[in-house]
């Protein structure tokens, strides 16, 4: 799967992501400055999913409406690193497509999807 990991995601996770055999872009690698519309605009041009802590991209695609191809929201705080990576690495592993068209929050408790444009009702 292909990624672009804002520049607040923690190195060691996206070295487990790149281990995992994913194609992972790293702003803190690429353009560590760049401002959060940057780097929304970078992940639609490329056709790949945000992942990041930020949740100021909740804000841009919710309430102002901004394009997005999908977006990955960290909330792990207080989570041992290697928690950390084991949970976001099965998350990928196991609901990767799904993030894409959907606005995703990963949390202690689990896993929420929210796509962006929900599918028309399975009976019709």
């Amino acid at each position: 799967m292909r990624l672009l990991c804002d520049a607040d995601v923690d190195g060691p996770l996206v070295q487990r992501l790149r281990d995992e055999g994913h194609e992972v872009f790293y702003m803190a690698e690429i353009k560590p400055d760049a401002t959060d519309d940057e780097v929304l605009e970078l992940a639609n041009q490329h056709g790949v999913v945000l992942v990041t802590r930020d949740k100021g991209f909740g804000q841009m695609v919710f309430r102002q409406g901004l394009p997005f191809y999908g977006v990955l929201l960290i909330r792990l705080a207080g989570v041992p690193m290697l928690t950390r990576k084991d949970m976001l690495a099965e998350a990928v592993r196991n609901h990767g497509r799904e993030f894409q068209s959907a606005f995703s929050v990963l949390t202690q408790t689990g896993l929420r999807i929210r796509p962006r444009f929900p599918g028309p009702p399975s009976n019709a």
